[in-house]
């Protein structure tokens, strides 16, 4: 499916997303015209889906990052669905993961200090529908966030 030529040019997209298609042709030894319908196919077909920003919460005036690992009440049919929408509404969850096992989802939640994540947790978190049990764990460190693939 990927050539060389793809790969060469995903690996130099994913370490400096800012390049421009010119920038990014010299560094691939191809034209920009190649690369650019390169990018395009990658595109097309869902291997290169975007660009985004990367916003440091902290520099924000986010200090607090707390990961949620909640168990649903199963025994309710829409347990999952009805959660993920509610929780989909509170602002400060910055990312919702499934999973099959004890744990059913994972929030990660911010806030700028403890009193606004204790506020959160008490409005927003505890009244989310259909959970049985939560565990909060406290983020100390972030020791690696990569999302590059080795290509």
């Amino acid at each position: 499916m990927l050539d060389d030529i793809d790969r060469r040019i995903l690996r130099h997209f994913q370490a400096d997303p800012s390049l421009t298609t010119a920038e990014l042709a010299d560094l691939c030894r191809i034209s920009a015209g190649v690369c650019w319908r390169r990018i395009e196919k990658m595109q097309a077909a869902g291997i290169v889906q975007g660009q985004e920003a990367v916003i440091d919460w902290a520099a924000m005036g986010y200090a607090v990052e707390v990961s949620l690992r909640i168990t649903l009440d199963k025994t309710q049919a829409r347990a999952f669905d009805d959660f993920t929408q509610a929780a989909r509404d509170v602002a400060e969850v910055i990312e919702i993961q499934t999973f099959l096992g004890r744990v059913d989802v994972r929030l990660s939640v911010i806030a700028r200090d403890m009193k606004h994540y204790q506020q959160l947790y008490r409005d927003r978190i505890l009244t989310l529908p259909h959970i049985a049990d939560i565990e909060a764990l406290m983020h100390i460190a972030r020791v690696k966030r990569d999302e590059v693939l080795p290509v």
